[in-house]
């Protein structure tokens, strides 16, 4: 990338960074305030509680590729970016259909590093379905998820029992905080996390960019 499209791409990027720091800021208080379990859930990934920034992923997709595409960035072509984006989506459902077939516990580690890997496949798929949007959506996941990472090794360190801090599962083995904090904290958000957002995201951007190209065809 140059350096022309670093700065575009951080100047597209900033206020929804400013944004989503904000959420997880405030989703941390909740927590530790106890507020409302609907809004504030200390479940194990979140509970799909309605203050998160998972949700920020359809926004903000879609916001990218609307931006990118009325800039002139848009998919050499629509049906391949949504196709390999499918694709990367399928990829994760498909890998844990396989890894019940063979017999592997949903709630081991051996899991975890599979979606893991898996996640860094799609994700490839991903960035190669429309290279602008996915670069994008990289950086704003970073942005995103370094901040959680970060929430997330200061929660395990203080046994503070958020949704930072909780194992993914009751039948997830004990282990020491720093260990913890790698396997539950740094590995998922650095990769099933990224994936999620490029591919949710990308599925997003590229329905917003075919708007765009209806709008101007009308």
């Amino acid at each position: 990338m140059s350096n022309e499209a670093s700065a575009r791409t951080g100047r597209l990027i900033l206020v929804p960074a400013a944004i989503t720091l904000v959420v997880t800021l405030l989703r941390l208080v909740g927590e530790l305030q106890g507020w409302s379990p609907r809004l504030f859930s200390r479940e194990p990934g979140g509970g799909l509680a309605l203050v998160g920034i998972s949700w920020l992923v359809l926004v903000f997709g879609a916001w990218f590729g609307w931006k990118l595409a009325a800039s002139g960035e848009r998919p050499a072509s629509a049906w391949r970016a949504l196709g390999l984006t499918v694709l990367a989506l399928a990829l994760m459902p498909a890998s844990g259909f396989v890894a019940g077939k063979l017999g592997i516990s949903e709630v081991s580690v051996t899991t975890l590093v599979i979606y893991a890997v898996v996640s860094i496949v799609g994700l490839l798929l991903a960035l190669w379905a429309w290279p602008a949007l996915g670069r994008t959506l990289l950086v704003y996941a970073l942005a995103a998820r370094i901040p959680v990472v970060l929430v997330m090794l200061v929660a395990i360190l203080g046994n503070w029992g958020t949704h930072y801090d909780v194992p993914p599962t009751a039948g997830f083995p004990a282990m020491a905080p720093l260990s913890k904090w790698l396997l539950i904290g740094v590995l998922p958000q650095m990769t099933i996390w990224l994936w999620f957002t490029v591919v949710i995201g990308g599925l997003f951007g590229i329905a917003a960019a075919a708007l765009t190209r209806r709008r101007a065809v009308a």
